[in-house]
């Protein structure tokens, strides 16, 4: 007998209040599965508390402890988390996973115009806005008029992939008339090509000292404006025969789980067992097992040194933060790592936002754009500051701000 469907995913509540709630996931295996379950998690704002996961290189068996709020749509989870598992075939009873021979078509992108009065915080209220209906920013163009009035280009996609009916765009257009009001003026919602979504971003310019600190590993480790976030990450060979022990610890936040599993998944490295604790807040340990594509264990010692390494650097700096000088402005500029596979984690914007909101701190115009710097790709988020109302906050205070917001350190 196959695995029913429904037991793909399971998802239960915890009896006592204040306890994780437990999902399993049983389904064929496939390399960066854990990464991309991990991304939903987050994007279901989800904290990790502990996962254990083991596989044979065909099904996998992940089990995940989660912190949520009263709001969590447990329903649309499920749906969410059974979509990015591989296939089960119900002839054969179990089917292992294949590699599609093309890749997945990309989802249709479509653009969100609107204009209304601006305000305090207006942005993180339609970033929130969007994420609730799951619609993911892809890039997004913000500018505010001398008279007031703000002009924003969103271009998103649809989890649900029903935004080319008139009832998607309707519901949308609704919550966004809920949350603004009044304020808002007009607001039109059409389907555009991949080449209107890059041409819409103009010339491709970064402040040259950003994409040299970004181009440096070096820098990043010295710098010490942010909270200490030390980690140990130690590799052996000997314990199992098949397999290299990856142990690593360090300080517990956001996302840390999915870091690991996307850096893993970008050198195409397989996690055969592996368990992620937090034993003492807020220090947590994960104990990895894994092994290389071609099935074999990690004994070449420069590429023990390079996975190290850059564990390493994704674990200590999984984002890089800095406000600089625009003038008489300040621009505040935050870049994401891209994985290899397009994917990137999400609601990035929607804590940038949140932050400089809790600041009372408001946007000018904002862009969001992929860049290849330093022979990866990077989500650049660059935000110009409104600085003109109220008291001028120091860039420390703004950066460290961010930079809390988006490891969960508030």
């Amino acid at each position: 007998m196959g695995i029913l469907h429904d037991d793909v995913v399971i998802i239960s509540h915890p009896e006592n209040e204040g306890d994780p709630s437990v999902i399993t996931v049983n389904c064929p295996d496939k390399t960066g599965l854990g990464c991309d379950l991990c991304r939903i998690l987050l994007f279901f704002s989800l904290s990790i508390v502990r996962v254990d996961v083991s596989t044979d290189g065909k099904w996998c068996y992940v089990v995940f402890w989660v912190a949520g709020g009263p709001g969590t749509r447990w329903n649309l989870l499920k749906k969410r988390l059974v979509g990015a598992c591989p296939s089960c075939s119900s002839a054969s009873g179990i089917s292992f996973y294949r590699e599609e021979l093309q890749p997945p078509k990309p989802p249709d992108v479509f653009l969100l115009k609107f204009c209304c009065y601006d305000r305090r915080g207006l942005l993180h209220e339609v970033t929130q806005v969007l994420c609730e209906l799951e619609l993911t920013i892809v890039r997004v163009k913000v500018s505010t008029t001398p008279d007031g009035k703000v002009m924003d280009l969103f271009f998103i996609t649809d989890s649900r992939e029903l935004m080319h009916t008139k009832k998607r765009k309707e519901d949308t257009n609704d919550h966004l008339k809920t949350v603004l009001g009044d304020t808002m003026i007009s607001c039109e919602i059409e389907m555009v090509g991949s080449d209107i979504t890059v041409s819409s971003q103009g010339p491709s310019f970064l402040p040259e000292a950003m994409a040299e600190d970004m181009s440096s590993i070096e820098m990043f480790n010295e710098d010490q404006r942010f909270p200490s976030n030390s980690v140990s990450i130690t590799m052996d060979n000997l314990l199992s025969p098949a397999h290299t022990l990856v142990q690593i610890g360090c300080q517990d936040r956001k996302a840390l789980v999915y870091d690991v599993m996307r850096t893993l998944k970008d050198y195409n490295i397989q996690i055969s067992y592996g368990r992620c604790t937090t034993k003492r807040k807020p220090e947590c340990e994960l104990d990895l097992f894994i092994m290389q594509a071609d099935g074999k264990k990690i004994v070449d010692p420069s590429k023990q040194t390079g996975l190290q390494s850059r564990l390493s650097m994704e674990l200590s700096r999984p984002l890089r933060v800095a406000v600089v000088s625009r003038g008489p402005d300040s621009e505040l500029l935050v870049a994401n790592p891209v994985e290899l596979s397009g994917g990137g984690r999400p609601l990035v914007f929607y804590d940038i936002t949140l932050a400089l909101k809790m600041l009372n701190t408001g946007i000018f115009s904002a862009e969001i754009g992929r860049y290849p710097i330093g022979g990866r790709e990077w989500e650049i988020y660059r935000v110009l500051l409104d600085e003109e109302d109220g008291w001028p906050i120091a860039k420390k205070n703004i950066e460290e701000a961010v930079w809390k917001k988006l490891m969960g350190w508030e």
